[in-house]
Parts: structure tokens; sequence; C-alpha cells
């Protein structure tokens, strides 16, 4: 069987047709079927949506209604604990990817040969401002944390149970889902798409979240920062020294009047800023670290609801 897991926040006017669209995804999957909605403390009305149509879809259904916003790497990864398939396929709620991408993906699955399978981007019909955003996001990406990412990343993916399991048994915060599944390696195999244009809302994964999205990357996948950190501190030094020794032979050839005042404020500024840096980046991998020993879940479910996907008369939900 394969589940089919959305993470849904801020999705309202999607839903209708995201349910459409994955009846016919279940028509294609004759081996068995079932779709867990994840509704991530969205502030608009797609639990109540989802929880009316539901009831009278042709397919089988879970929804999670998780106690906040914790993310969607969280709620994907409710989800892929929620399902019970033998291969697991993830979906984005606002229909940019296609719906035949989820087919595509799990028949490469089916094939034996991998365990797990990412969709690419290719090309896009987003606006030109997040076209190049994007471009530069996995740009940086790829440059700095995932070396083997596809250039226009990665937001769907499908796996065998083996993956899902090793997947959920990281139980790390502040992580990178995406980062997680190149890091598992396995074998693994890519499907291209195009990915379409958003016709319902405006897009919650703004440039902001992106930004910090990578940061967690970073500090969860490399020492960067560190070595970043090293060269800086090897170059104040080799940059002081050289000031030092200016500033020496200026003022034996009487070329500086106050005794040490411009050394003092150069030297005060540079190695502060260089402290600074320094506490902030240490900082950032003591508070990771920190929030991995606190244990708490990932993720809170408020409640989780069936659906059979019968009749609608014999389709009421069930806790």
């Amino acid at each position: 069987m394969l589940t089919l897991v959305i993470p849904v926040y801020r999705n309202e006017g999607s839903i209708p047709d995201l349910v459409r669209a994955i009846a016919g995804i279940a028509a294609r999957c004759p081996e068995g079927f079932e779709c867990v909605f994840v509704v991530d403390g969205s502030p608009d009305r797609s639990y109540e949506r989802l929880r009316d149509l539901l009831p009278d879809a042709p397919f089988a259904a879970k929804l999670v209604l998780l106690s906040r916003n914790f993310g969607s790497f969280a709620a994907i990864r409710v989800g892929l604990e929620t399902g019970e398939g033998d291969r697991f396929a993830v979906m984005a709620a606002d229909l940019q990817e296609p719906p035949e991408l989820v087919t595509e993906m799990d028949e490469t699955l089916r094939g034996g040969n991998v365990d797990v399978v990412v969709g690419a981007r290719e090309a896009r019909e987003d606006p030109w401002r997040d076209r190049t955003l994007s471009a530069i996001f996995w740009r940086l990406y790829r440059r700095f944390v995932v070396p083997d990412m596809p250039p226009g990343g990665v937001d769907v993916f499908a796996c065998n149970r083996i993956f899902r399991d090793t997947l959920l048994s990281m139980e790390e915060r502040q992580s990178s889902l995406v980062a997680q599944i190149f890091w598992l390696g396995f074998r693994r195999a890519t499907v291209t798409y195009k990915r379409r244009k958003r016709i319902h809302g405006r897009s919650a994964w703004t440039f902001a979240k992106k930004l910090n999205y990578l940061l967690d990357s970073i500090f969860a996948f490399t020492d960067l920062p560190i070595r970043l950190l090293i060269g800086i501190g090897g170059a104040a030094v080799l940059t002081l020294g050289a000031i030092g020794l200016t500033a020496f032979f200026a003022r034996l050839l009487g070329f500086i009047d106050v005794p040490g005042y411009t050394m003092s404020i150069i030297v005060t500024s540079f190695v502060g800023s260089v402290n600074l840096l320094g506490l902030g980046i240490i900082g950032a991998y003591a508070w990771r670290a920190y929030e991995n020993t606190k244990q708490r879940p990932i993720a809170i479910p408020m409640s989780i609801k069936s659906f059979p996907g019968s009749a609608p008369e014999e389709g009421a939900p069930h806790e």
C-alpha cells in the first residue's frame, strides 16, 4: 500500500482541488492507497474543510491536527509515523507539484532497485523574483550543505518502509529533513518535474523561513562556520601583526603624534567584532545541542481522525 503524506498550512482555497487530485492518484494505485493529511496548526479553515470533504472521498484517509504550528518538516514526520503503508510519498498541498509525480515516484520505488526517490525541479512557473531568490537559496544550499542536491532543490520524495523507519530514527530538532534524506544515503533515484504556478492563496514559505532553514541545515550538517571562524581568526592575527609593525615604524619615524590612540581603536574594534562573531557561531551550535538534550517531541498531534473512503453514508469519521 502507498501512503501519501501531505502537510497542510494556509491551504484552505486549494482543498477541494487537492482532494480531487488525490482521488485520481488513488485510482492509479490498485495495490492499496491511503492519504495522511497533517494540519500544521493552520490559522485558516483548512482543517474544517478537510473534515467535511474526506467522509465522501473515494480513498482512505487520516486527518491529523497538530497542537500548533511546528513547521512542514515536523508535520511530514508525523505523517510518516501515522501512515501504515509499505511505501510512502510526500506531496505539497498547494498543487504546484503535478499529482502524477507521486505516481511516477511510486512506480520507480516498486521497481525494487531504489529505496528513496526525490523529485527535482527542472523548471518553475513562479514570478521572476521568486525564481531568483530560489536559485540563490539552492545554490547556497548546494555549496555549503549538500553538494548532491539537484540545482532546483527538492520538496517532494517517496521511499520504502526501511528508509522511512531509518529516517524517523533520527530525532533531531532544528534540522533539515531534506538534508537528512541525502545524508542517509541508501539507493536513490531522481525524477524531474516542472513546478506549476500557484493558483490559490500565497505561499507561507517566505524568504525569511528559507534563510532560517538554510541556517538550520548548515549548523546541523557542516562545521563550515567553525572553519570560517578559524580562518577569520588566522587572518585577524596576520592583519593585526602587519598593523602593529606599521604602527611601530610609523611611531619611530614620527608620523604618529598621539601614542597608541590609532592602534588602540583599530585593535579594539576588530577584536571585539571577531569575538562577537565567534560567540554567535558557538552559541548557535550550543543552542542546537541543548535543544536535542530536552527530549521534547518534535510535534504534538492533538487529534487523529480516520476516514475509510467508502460511500458517504458509510464514511463517518471515527477517532
